[in-house]
């Protein structure tokens, strides 16, 4: 029997398989979005309590460890005197910043604040400090310059510091105890300053004090010589400021010249004059001893000078001799075809020299030769006191108590004058020279100390702990680890 042909079935619609745009939208390849969402949700709270923990560990590291941070004090120091473009103080010697934290100078402020003496506290503190120049920017960008042409870039120095002390936070100093001590140190400095170069020199005044005992002769010597000095001093100052006026006292420079003349003219020479005319002395023979080994003293003394000025003016009588014309040097240099690189002419570098040297053994020529006459004089003055004192011991003249007594009187009146004088160019001086260094030291910010605990350190710390705690609670949450996982997986076990 045929059997009937086999008609193909109609396939279901609804069976055929589904394009990818079909595919559930929580599938992708093997990834089951729900199911990680339904992880997420399931350790939520896992996660946040990993998280919380995180933060406050963070914060617990933090307060453990910050107690060896270092804490820093700073401050700004400004610098204006004379001289300090040059690096050097007024009196020419060198600067150096680190003369701010020197070990007289932290002494002298761990004293003021009554803090521990040990050398091993003092050295802690002194290591803790540290001095930092503050360079412009366009100061950098003018000496880059300089170097790409091939120039040599002249030394900078710096008017502005920012002195820090850097200390644990542990250290047995509270945060206001380091900016005092910090700011006195600053203080010590500047005071420092102040003593060395805007006061009186310490020789004026103590002439007197000098002379307690001495015999009637070396009163002569001494006040003369004294007041030589304060002359040349005040004529110094009056060239510095000819106008200034004390506001304390109400002189200038060159009233006090004229008190100085007339002290001398009215009060001492009425004094030296009677032990001049007079001879006086408590010892002649002593006083001659003085004498002859004073001038024995000032014969070497104008012996060395002699040498000195006959050296320098051979010296100079070469250089004379040798002198070159710069100004022809410049202009066979100018005449030479310029390259990249700067060419320097052989001849102009000799005539320079040559030149300098003329001029430094003019001015050594001019020293030596003042120096010269200077002693020359002081010597034939002491020879003349030193023949009328020898007469006076060959006439053996009587007695001169009553005269003796009339200077000793006259020397009190004329040190009472004296310390007028002094305390009026004290005075006068120590006005001006405040003015002068009035912004040589100066604080050109406030002392700032960073917190004792830093906020931003310690939430830096939290978030940092805080973020390692969620992400550990989500990856456990990827590992289909959680609280409900592990209490069924217990109960499971418990219940097998």
């Amino acid at each position: 029997m045929l059997s009937e042909p086999s008609v193909p079935k109609e396939t279901n619609p609804d069976s055929r398989p589904q394009s990818s745009e079909a595919t559930d939208f929580g599938s992708y390849e093997g990834i089951d979005l729900r199911d990680l969402l339904s992880r997420f949700l399931e350790g939520i709270v896992q996660t946040v309590g990993l998280g919380l923990l995180g933060l406050a560990l963070g914060a617990i590291i933090y307060f453990g460890t910050s107690r060896s941070i270092l804490v820093s004090t700073t401050t700004h120091v400004a610098f204006s005197f004379p001289g300090l473009e040059r690096g050097q103080y007024p009196d020419k010697s060198k600067f150096q910043p680190d003369d701010l934290r020197a070990p007289s100078v932290i002494t002298a402020a761990i004293r003021r604040q009554g803090l521990d003496p040990s050398t091993a506290f003092q050295a802690r503190v002194e290591g803790a400090v540290t001095v930092e120049g503050f360079i412009p920017a366009e100061i950098i960008k003018a000496r880059d310059r300089l170097r790409a042409a091939g120039q040599i870039t002249p030394p900078y120095v710096s008017d502005e510091y920012a002195v820090t002390l850097s200390l644990p936070r542990d250290f047995p100093l509270s945060r206001r105890q380091r900016e005092i001590l910090l700011n006195d140190i600053v203080s010590v400095y500047l005071e420092n300053f102040q003593h060395t170069y805007a006061e009186a020199p310490q020789t004026f005044g103590n002439a007197f004090v000098t002379l307690r005992g001495a015999d009637f002769p070396d009163y002569e010597l001494i006040l003369n010589k004294e007041l030589e000095n304060i002359s040349i001093y005040l004529n110094q100052q009056r060239e510095k400021s000819p106008t200034y006026r004390s506001p304390s006292t109400h002189f200038s420079f060159g009233d006090l010249i004229e008190q100085t003349a007339l002290f001398n003219q009215i009060h001492l020479n009425e004094t030296l004059g009677i032990i001049y005319l007079n001879g006086l002395s408590r010892d002649r023979s002593n006083a001659m001893l003085k004498m002859n080994y004073y001038l024995q003293t000032l014969a070497d003394k104008e012996a060395k000078a002699e040498e000195e000025d006959k050296l320098v003016n051979s010296l100079l009588e070469k250089a004379r001799n040798q002198a070159q014309n710069y100004v022809l040097g410049i202009k066979s240099s100018a005449t030479q075809p310029r390259q990249e690189s700067p060419i320097i002419d052989q001849g102009l570098i000799d005539s320079l020299l040559a030149n300098d040297a003329y001029t430094f053994l003019v001015h050594q020529a001019l020293e030596t030769g003042m120096k010269l006459k200077a002693l020359e004089a002081d010597r034939a003055q002491l020879l003349e006191r030193h023949k009328r004192m020898e007469s006076f011991i060959q006439e053996n003249a009587g007695d001169q108590s009553a005269l003796r007594a009339q200077v000793q009187k006259s020397l009190i009146e004329l040190e009472s004058y004296y310390a007028e004088l002094i305390s009026n160019i004290r005075r006068t001086d120590a006005d001006f020279e405040r003015q002068q260094f009035a912004d040589a030291i100066r604080f050109s910010s406030g002392v700032q100390t960073e917190g004792d605990i830093s906020i931003r350190g310690c939430m830096i710390s939290a978030v940092a702990g805080a973020g390692i705690g969620i992400a550990l609670g989500l990856g456990l949450c990827l590992l289909g680890v959680s609280g409900k996982s592990i209490s069924a997986g217990f109960h499971r076990k418990q219940g097998g």
